[in-house]
């Protein structure tokens, strides 16, 4: 059964298909962040955009790795320049790995990167992971969009993986409307209370949003769930 561990913010670890895939690896200055970078070996890391607190520790694990980068073209073909192993994706298109399917959706958001965050990196995404049977549904940085329906009736969703933090991304008013629209079996609610901007109550949020069906999961830094 597939499994996902939040290691805070957007930062996944997911083991499913017998490989291990590492989402936003924003590691290294990051506050509530209790894993280490060098610890991690994973086999794909997913990025869903170029900002710094999403690429992260993204491109320091490729190098020491040899993991492969999947993200949007642009951000795919930057992180290659600097000797990564990438696969190069963009919206709506999906691509058959050795562990399942991932298909890249649509994200609200931007994606600049660089030193001073201008650096053009493509648009942003959000990765649908099919494998096992399962789908999981990474939305990435993204204001809420009436898509996330179709997006739902066309893949039906075990696991939604869901920002919160307000200010540069859906609130917790938005994510319990984009729960209702996504219809999927459970949510971990993520990116939020990394710093103070983002700062929310995820209990609050479950509350409200456990009342469209969905099993509504809040977890620890650190703790894992099957789905």
């Amino acid at each position: 059964m597939p499994k996902v561990r939040w290691l805070s913010h957007s930062c996944f670890w997911v083991e499913t298909g017998g490989k291990k895939l590492l989402i936003d690896p924003f590691l290294t200055g990051n506050p509530l962040a209790k894993e280490k970078p060098d610890r991690l070996h994973p086999d794909y890391i997913l990025l869903t955009h170029g900002h710094s607190d999403h690429l992260g520790d993204g491109l320091a694990i490729a190098q020491k790795t040899g993991a492969t980068i999947v993200a949007p073209n642009e951000l795919a073909v930057y992180c290659g320049s600097k000797g990564a192993t990438v696969h190069p994706m963009h919206i709506g298109g999906g691509w058959d790995f050795d562990f399942g399917r991932i298909k890249l959706t649509i994200a609200h958001h931007g994606s600049g990167g660089g030193e001073d965050g201008t650096l053009y990196l493509g648009n942003p995404c959000g990765f649908l992971i099919i494998s096992e049977g399962k789908t999981l549904y990474h939305a990435g940085d993204t204001g809420i969009f009436y898509d996330m329906k179709l997006i739902g009736e066309m893949n039906p969703i075990d696991l939604a993986l869901l920002p919160i933090g307000d200010n540069f991304t859906m609130g917790p008013d938005d994510a319990v409307k984009a729960t209702e629209l996504l219809a999927p079996r459970a949510v971990i609610p993520m990116h939020y209370d990394t710093f103070g901007l983002i700062e929310q109550d995820p209990q609050a949020f479950a509350k409200n949003a456990a009342k469209t069906g969905a099993k509504i999961v809040v977890l620890e830094i650190g703790d894992e769930y099957e789905y």
